[in-house]
């Protein structure tokens, strides 16, 4: 489900003081019920990937995004996107764990706390990172992912390339992925000691 940038903004997380001038994209309520110390369960599901992407569309569109870039190098050397995040990180996060890249996709792990982690991907369209926080659902109580989406497009056609894949995002890519990450986080439910 879809929230309001506030469900993100509001909440003091390390992020804000990191990636201040990085623009909010999306914030989204992950299917992921659990107890108050199941965050890492859920970086372990997100980085390791899955063997098969979620649905035809998804597959489809990522593939075309990944042959769209080889053919006009947009993905090559970070897209001079400058320093990565892990450059601004203070002393403090920046001797924390690190946590896991991402196998599936290009995305490098920033940092890695009990209730937050943050990855980061980097081309000639957009410098983005993805959040995870874990929070508590106020309906059930229990506790879940949340993911937030915060993007700097490189130039004019980094925001128009945004601008254009967002209808592609909501329809055909955020709802397949939420379904196959609740999918997952349910299979899984017997490795995690507080399964909701």
């Amino acid at each position: 489900m879809r929230l309001a940038s506030t469900a993100h903004t509001s909440r003091p997380w390390r992020i804000h003081e990191i990636a201040g001038d990085f623009r909010l994209e999306d914030v989204w309520a992950l299917p992921t019920p659990g107890g108050p110390d199941d965050l890492p369960y859920l970086v372990e599901q997100i980085a390791g990937g899955d063997e098969k992407a979620p649905s035809p569309v998804y597959r489809a569109l990522f593939a075309l995004r990944w042959r769209l870039g080889r053919l006009f190098g947009w993905d090559k050397d970070g897209g001079g996107r400058g320093p990565s995040l892990r450059d601004r990180l203070p002393a403090d996060l920046r001797d924390a764990p690190r946590g896991p890249d991402v196998r599936s996709a290009p995305f490098t792990s920033v940092y890695q706390l009990h209730d937050e982690w943050a990855a980061e991907i980097a081309n000639r369209t957009v410098h983005a990172v993805m959040h995870i926080g874990w929070v508590q659902d106020g309906t059930t109580g229990a506790y879940r992912g949340q993911m937030a989406v915060l993007v700097k497009p490189n130039g004019l056609f980094g925001s128009v390339y945004m601008l254009g894949i967002k209808p592609f995002r909501y329809v055909g890519v955020y709802p397949a992925l939420l379904r196959a990450m609740g999918r997952k986080w349910q299979a899984t439910a017997g490795r995690r000691g507080s399964a909701a």
